[in-house]
């Protein structure tokens, strides 16, 4: 009965729909990773041409944010722990805008990939410092919900990347056609980002700073007030004390040593989970399909208009499934979600790979597939899309905010991050190369071993996070 009344007077008190408004705020970095991650999709031809580069040198200017990725997500969360989760977020929000500025007036490779790296430590610093935001300013009981939030702007983002890009190039006549004040289609394809991120870096001017944060910097009265802001007077000071007494037993400035064990002097078991999640989600080839979507498709026999079109309709049925995840994450949990995603990709990406594998190159060097295997690639790519929707994209993300105790959460969260990032930026990189050389087919033959081998990851490493309250983490 006492356990009852406590957890009525929390709800009542409770300020939902301020952790809400904020956990959005926290997310339009979601929808700008998305975004720029996205856009370059319908560039790729007009990097070829404006740059004059070949498969190696065009699969370096796609894939050179992610080095920024990588690298932003690393020192994110250790900035995150000396100078605070919003101040590392306004900073993101001012690369956002100066790379979209950049990436479109770029004259040539080495100035388009400085500012396409800039835009990667925006990227990878919004990655991992959004979710954490909002995981440690929710209640446990719909943590994991506003946390998938995070998942369905990274998708909302790529959506409408694809959708101007879409609208861009068939406007002007092609991604390489002059549009607006004589600069060609895929240049505004980089500046529509500007609106975004000039909202972005507004909308965080008034946000408050993570409590957690302020608990750990010694900062108790400040973090007091903004957790009565959050789930009233009598919750706020019963969390006040249970994130310091989760502190109290280390010191309270983290640093990157605290990932190893004062018992056993290796690395905390935790840490290597998180590296887990964070490598196997890019292994799988997810953004092959994100960044390479448009090419893959006229490789195909698509029109580059029809295989754009196919990407703002493949986005928009991943908002609709990053939906369904976020019902489910809260209910069946973490776990079940990312094996069964781990089983579909590895069996859809399975018969895409049989599908590209009996197809023939024509005198063009393209492949050509029949009526029937073009049918099936295209379905059975998008029912991938839907599996990683439902499950890795959207938890993964939603447990790297969340496993972590307190005292290792930003640190945790670089290590993480960078193994992401570099991951991803090798699975880009490679792609072209692979293309070349041993063909669609085996390339996603690759990506299903993955995915196979990750449901075994899962089943074997990864514990449950669902329900628990920040504070009952454990490394």
């Amino acid at each position: 009965m006492t356990s009852t009344k406590k957890a009525a007077s929390t709800d009542a008190g409770e300020n939902t729909l301020f952790i809400i408004l904020i956990s959005c705020v926290a997310t339009i970095g979601g929808f700008l990773f998305g975004f720029d991650s996205g856009v370059i999709n319908g560039t790729v031809d007009g990097l070829q041409q404006a740059f004059h580069s070949d498969s190696v040198g065009t699969g370096f200017n796609v894939a050179s944010m992610l080095l920024g990725c990588a690298v932003g997500a690393f020192f994110a969360g250790w900035l995150a722990d000396h100078y605070g989760r919003r101040v590392v977020l306004i900073v993101a929000a001012v690369f956002f805008l100066v790379s979209a500025w950049g990436s479109g007036i770029a004259t040539g490779s080495l100035e388009f990939v400085l500012y396409r790296v800039l835009g990667g430590f925006a990227v990878g610093a919004a990655s991992v410092m959004s979710p954490a935001y909002i995981s440690e300013v929710s209640a446990a009981q719909y943590r994991g919900r506003l946390a998938t939030v995070q998942q369905i702007a990274i998708i909302s983002g790529l959506f409408m990347a694809f959708l101007s890009n879409y609208l861009l190039a068939k406007v002007a006549g092609s991604s390489v056609a002059p549009f607006w004040m004589g600069y060609e289609a895929w240049r505004w394809m980089f500046w529509v980002e500007i609106l975004p991120a000039a909202l972005f870096l507004v909308a965080l001017l008034f946000i408050p700073e993570s409590p957690r944060f302020l608990v750990a910097k010694g900062r108790k009265d400040a973090a007091l007030v903004v957790l009565k802001r959050l789930y009233g007077s009598e919750a706020g000071l019963r969390k006040l004390a249970e994130i310091d007494a989760s502190l109290a037993s280390d010191h309270h400035a983290p640093r990157l040593s605290d990932l190893i064990s004062k018992t056993t002097g290796k690395i905390r078991p935790i840490v290597w989970v998180g590296i887990g999640l964070a490598t196997f989600q890019q292994l799988v080839g997810i953004n092959v399909v994100f960044y390479y979507g448009a090419v893959l498709w006229q490789a195909v026999g698509f029109s580059e208009n029809d295989a754009l079109l196919i990407n703002v309709i493949s986005g928009a049925l991943s908002i609709g499934i990053c939906i369904v995840s976020m019902v489910l994450v809260d209910r069946i949990g973490r776990k079940p979600l990312l094996w069964i995603g781990s089983a579909g990709m590895a069996v859809t990406l399975g018969l895409v790979a049989i599908a590209f594998a009996s197809g023939s190159l024509d005198a063009a060097g393209k492949l050509q597939l029949s009526d029937n295997m073009g049918v099936l690639a295209l379905v059975a790519a998008n029912v991938y899309v839907i599996f990683f929707n439902l499950s890795w994209g959207p938890v993964m993300w939603v447990m790297l905010g969340e496993m972590f105790p307190n005292q290792i959460r930003g640190s945790g969260l670089a290590i993480a991050g960078l193994a992401q990032w570099g991951s991803n930026f090798l699975i880009t990189w490679t792609f072209p190369m692979l293309l070349a050389g041993i063909g669609l087919a085996a390339a996603y033959g690759l990506y299903a071993l993955a995915a196979l081998i990750s449901v075994f990851f899962v089943l074997r490493y990864v514990h449950e996070t669902k329900g628990r309250e920040l504070e009952q983490m454990e490394g």
